[in-house]
């Protein structure tokens, strides 16, 4: 609770309202004698921590804002000490800003424009290069969109560095250093092991421009599950950076230096990053060109060659599924073969592809050959895959999974019946599981720029849970209906072909005899063909055994099942967005 209420005094300054009461701080707006606007800081001495007061027993903030004086800072007004019930309480005061933080905009708006984004990164960068230029440097390390204010006084909006509470001297001792209470999505990663430096203040601002842009941190992922444990947070968020970056598609076209420059700004190795903030400002006005640090989808293509790849016949012993195959061809391998051209074309390698149908119809057989047409690496992944017994352990595995993937891209990541591993969280009552599916959901994000695609199947897709198949993750939907008269002739010739058959196999009459059949059951068809002549004595499989093995063997999916199926389907289809409804594959 505040100390002080409205039109109360705080020495010499009578408060408008108070704004936040932190652990060792308060917050008020105020008016000086003149009716001015102020911020004032209250400090309670008993709360502050040992790290807050420098050598000489001061207080480290009120020391540091004395020093300010830049138009991208926050501006000292005035400070003081005084007594309240006993306890002695120190005070700085600032400036007014009229305007709202960057959060407040980002609250509002989602992001920035680039224009807009570049311009407030711009103003933090030249107030902190004031910080770090002085004779004796300081760096602020709490630098973030809640730490930013814009000052709207005028027709253009100027950022302003505000709060300085964990603000240092850049030659203190190491221990003077505190990061309990910083945002954790903010901090380099060097940080969480009480390093800050210059270049720790930099890689918060990299933070910050991507959170502008993209409307979330880097590496974000949803922490609530160890928001008890410090220690744990901690690490689950560097586990995170160890992934290659993803870039979240906002549909806006981003410039390929942009990119680079933001990526510079948040390698985990200091080295890669920038070294001052001029050179950062330099890189955003184009003075510098930025070198990529992450891979390009055009060295997708260059390192098919480099890994092991699944070798097959492909498509070629896929028995019909000419429109399908001819879509992916457009949809995947072209983009694939052809990067240069699909770059210009503002297309990309897409994330994810949903295979749903019927159980039987072959989804897992012809992502299997899909990887083989790749020329690339199949990873097949199982319920039981990600299964754990340890609370959040599903979510390690995942990870590992697409860690593993990307290290051998190109890779198709298939994993089968993927209902059970994302399903709907608005049905899930267990933390463990729904965890889980954020962690799916955030390593789907733009894994097709690492070269991995994943290749899901199901036979319930609306127990998926929706954020899975929103443009940019299982963004391309293909439904797998029961084989059609023609394939499910090539599927008798496939199946019979390798066994020593007699003269004058009818296929047409035995596609016509499988209506509805799957190619789980024709395949059954012949096994069943082929023990009859075994148990007979018989030399070759004939039309009639073939045609007795039909009579004894009855559809696996009913007509019942068959239409909810199309319902599902017509339903899933009118509620996919345009871009990616794919009309039912032509068995």
């Amino acid at each position: 609770m505040s100390s002080f209420t409205k039109q109360q005094f705080i020495d010499k300054y009578k408060v408008v309202f108070p704004i936040k009461d932190a652990s060792y701080a308060e917050t008020y707006r105020v008016k000086d004698a003149s009716g001015k606007n102020c911020f004032l800081k209250l400090f309670n001495y008993a709360k502050l921590h040992r790290t807050q007061f420098d050598s000489d027993g001061d207080v480290l903030e009120l020391k540091i804002s004395k020093l300010l004086a830049h138009p991208n800072l926050t501006s000292y007004k005035d400070s003081g000490e005084l007594v309240i019930n006993g306890q002695k309480m120190a005070f700085i005061v600032y400036d007014y800003i009229s305007g709202e933080t960057v959060s407040q905009k980002v609250t509002r708006e989602q992001r920035c424009s680039i224009y807009e984004a570049k311009q407030i990164v711009l103003g933090v960068l030249n107030g902190i290069k004031y910080l770090h230029s002085l004779s004796e440097p300081i760096i602020h390390n709490e630098l973030t969109i809640d730490n930013v204010m814009l000052d709207m006084s005028t027709d253009i909006s100027v950022p302003k560095i505000i709060d300085f509470g964990y603000a240092r001297f850049l030659n203190q001792n190491i221990q003077s250093y505190k990061k309990d209470g910083l945002n954790p999505f903010y901090m380099a990663p060097e940080s969480f092991n009480g390093v800050f430096s210059v270049q720790t203040d930099l890689y918060s601002v990299g933070v910050m421009l991507f959170h502008l842009v993209f409307g979330m941190p880097p590496h974000f992922i949803d922490v609530s599950p160890y928001k008890q444990n410090r220690a744990d947070v901690e690490e689950v968020i560097l586990a995170e950076r160890n992934k290659p970056l993803r870039i979240p598609d906002t549909g806006k076209n981003i410039e390929e230096n942009l990119i680079n420059i933001i990526s510079k700004a948040l390698a985990n190795n200091v080295d890669e990053r920038f070294k001052s903030a001029d050179e950062f400002i330099k890189a955003l006005n184009g003075e510098i060109q930025v070198a990529p640090i992450t891979r390009k989808v055009s060295e997708v293509k260059e390192q098919a060659t480099k890994v092991n790849k699944k070798h097959g016949n492909g498509f070629a012993d896929v028995a019909g599924m000419d429109e399908l195959k001819a879509q992916l061809q457009s949809d995947v391998i072209d983009l694939l073969a052809n990067p240069e051209q699909a770059q210009s074309l503002g297309l990309h390698i897409p994330n994810g592809l949903l295979f749903y149908g019927p159980p039987g119809c072959g989804k897992t057989y012809f992502a299997e050959k899909f990887a083989e047409q790749m020329g690339c690496n199949y990873q097949y992944v199982k319920c039981s895959d990600v299964a754990s017994p340890y609370i959040h352990g599903g979510q390690g595995k995942i990870a590992a999974i697409f860690d593993e993937a990307r290290k051998n891209a190109p890779t198709i990541l298939f994993f089968d019946e993927i209902d059970a591993m994302i399903t709907d969280r608005s049905k899930q009552t267990n933390v463990s599981e729904s965890g889980e599916v954020n962690e799916f959901l955030a390593q789907l994000n733009n894994c097709g720029h690492d070269g991995v695609i994943v290749i899901g199947a199901t036979n319930k897709p609306t127990e998926i849970d929706e954020a899975a198949l929103r443009s940019g993750r299982l963004e391309l939907k293909y439904y797998i209906p029961q084989p059609d008269f023609n394939t499910r002739k090539e599927l008798f010739r496939i199946n019979l072909k390798q066994r020593r058959i007699d003269f004058g196999i009818d296929y047409d009459k035995l596609a016509s005899l499988t209506e509805n059949y799957i190619s789980a059951d024709i395949k059954l068809v012949v096994d069943t063909a082929a023990r009859f002549v075994f148990r007979r004595h018989l030399q070759v499989i004939s039309m009639s055994v073939l045609e007795e093995a039909i009579s004894s063997i009855k559809p696996s999916i009913s007509i019942e099942m068959i239409r909810k199926h199309e319902a599902i389907r017509d339903k899933f289809e009118r509620n996919t967005n345009s871009e990616t409804v794919r009309r039912k594959i032509g068995y």
